[in-house]
């Protein structure tokens, strides 16, 4: 399941306009170039304004989830019915979707590649097959490959561990087993474990406004 060599560009460019990593590979290329894409990705660029920067934060947010603006507005929805505070919410909620653990896990190597293998079936929770990529995941539920796919390549090389040097640590929320490629999350995710990169207060303004 390779990523295509425009698919990969893609990503790097976004990476580099938003000025995170959002695949391991994209994080050598911001290494080497850490400015935005385009000729004039060196110059200083004029003070953003207030909108543009609350934007940005929503933008970046939603390229780490690999979401739809739809799908990011109706989270924000349910996160402002939610007691506590909107932003925390909003991100935890994200992080209990399918693709994210899957991601988290160690499974995937990006959230492109995790949505993948969620779509395509290979993915299990509390043994059953769960195609959507934004099934939430509820404390207690395990997560695993399924017995048939784990003899394909990308779950040997995930079963190795071949993953975790490039993605972060995994957050405390989930219990892993990555040798038999399963996985618990064992309580709700809280912000501050979350791995992603936002001013999650930027994005409540944003849509707020």
């Amino acid at each position: 399941m390779p990523t295509t060599p425009l698919r990969s560009r893609r990503t790097v460019k976004q990476s580099r306009a938003l000025g995170i990593a959002l695949t391991p590979k994209a994080q050598k290329y911001l290494d080497r170039r850490p400015y935005g894409p385009g000729q004039h990705g060196r110059t200083r660029r004029r003070t953003d304004s207030d909108y543009a920067v609350r934007l940005r934060e929503k933008q970046r947010l939603r390229a780490q989830y690999g979401i739809r603006e739809a799908q990011m507005t109706r989270y924000y929805e349910e996160a402002k019915r939610r007691d506590g505070l909107t932003g925390e919410t909003l991100i935890e909620l994200l992080e209990s979707r399918l693709d994210a653990l899957v991601l988290r896990a160690g499974f995937a190597r990006t959230i492109a590649q995790a949505r993948q293998f969620v779509v395509h079936r290979h993915i299990l929770v509390d043994g059953k097959r769960v195609d959507r990529p934004s099934f939430r995941v509820k404390p207690g539920q395990m997560i695993h490959v399924h017995e048939r796919s784990e003899k394909f390549e990308p779950f040997q090389v995930a079963a190795a561990g071949a993953h975790q040097d490039a993605l972060p640590s995994v957050p405390g929320y989930l219990t892993v087993e990555i040798d038999k490629l399963q996985a618990t999350l064992s309580r709700a995710p809280k912000r501050e474990e979350v791995p992603v990169t936002c001013e999650e207060q930027m994005v409540v303004e944003y849509y707020a406004r």
